[in-house]
């Protein structure tokens, strides 16, 4: 199993320490524009496999795709982080060209590869990817609702002051400060709906600390987190790599799921071997039903920015 991470900043190097970390890989890529950096993080990385127990073999490249050839999984986490005060989507014009560029250059080298997408806009970036390959749409996969249920279930423990293996949820929607549905309605504490245990303040409460989870970190780092995004990516890659069945919350092209067509937006999907191999229908709410709506139109909204 062969995994290529494109990108080696704080996410990428992160993605590629917890997929290391796990030792289900054989081989990790690491590829960089910024020369020597991604041979400077594999190294890094390296020296801590005696002390972490991991034979998984991580190398770096500077912009040498032909390194990467064969991947099985490659993740694109590559293009500018967000600042202080910047939205997601005042990130795509300048990671449209990255993410094109990124996307063609790594299924030239690796045409059966399965391409996880994290650069932001995610769901934009997602879309583009289908919209100019020729890879089949369970193959592309936007990483967005696995870290923003993450960021749910802590926000939950949090309000329920139970430890975090008690709590289950699910956010759907857009990967964004708007878009983003946390459904309250599925939300349990050890199957328990929280709605039993919380009052609807607090439930309110969880929900807006959830959606801007992302900036909240941003504002207190001065850049993008990277520590529970590259746990989420590799979360993805070690269920495909491992062909675990399992269920994520993922931005995958929809041709009437939901109601929705011709859009990158985060649903519950099966992850195994084969990428995407199955899109899982759920009850929603009225209400989460509008928000899912209402996330949609904005998703569409950044769509009609790229230059297709």
């Amino acid at each position: 199993m062969k995994v290529t991470v494109v990108g080696a900043g704080a996410v990428g190097a992160s993605c590629a320490e917890y997929i290391a970390i796990k030792n289900f890989a054989s081989e990790v890529v690491l590829l960089d524009i910024k020369e020597g950096y991604a041979e400077g993080k594999a190294m890094d990385l390296m020296q801590t496999a005696s002390l972490n127990g991991f034979d998984t073999k991580i190398t770096g490249s500077t912009s040498d795709y032909s390194k990467t050839a064969n991947s099985d999984i490659a993740v694109i986490t590559s293009g500018i982080p967000r600042k202080p005060g910047m939205t997601r989507e005042e990130l795509i014009g300048i990671n449209a060209g990255i993410v094109k560029t990124v996307s063609q250059s790594l299924i030239a080298h690796s045409p059966n590869v399965i391409l996880i997408v994290v650069s932001n806009p995610m769901d934009t970036m997602t879309y583009l990817v289908h919209k100019t390959t020729n890879l089949p749409k369970h193959k592309i996969i936007g990483m967005g609702g696995a870290l923003d249920s993450a960021r749910f279930k802590y926000r939950l423990a949090e309000a329920l002051e139970a430890p975090i293996s008690d709590v289950d949820g699910m956010v759907i929607g857009g990967h964004s400060d708007k878009g983003m549905v946390p459904l309250i309605s599925h939300a349990t504490r050890n199957s328990v709906k929280a709605s039993e245990f919380l009052s609807q303040e607090k439930l309110d409460y969880v929900v807006q600390e959830t959606k801007v989870g992302g900036a909240t970190l941003t504002s207190l780092l001065g850049t993008s987190a990277w520590y529970a995004p590259g746990a989420a990516v590799s979360g993805l890659v070690q269920a495909i790599a491992c062909d675990q069945k399992k269920m994520f919350p993922c931005s995958t092209f929809l041709e009437g799921e939901y109601g929705l067509n011709d859009i990158c937006i985060g649903v519950p999907v099966i992850l195994g071997k084969n990428g995407i191999e199955k899109i899982v229908a759920i009850d929603l709410s009225d209400a989460e039903k509008a928000k899912m709506q209402e996330s949609a139109e904005g998703v569409t909204k950044t769509n009609g920015l790229l230059q297709l």
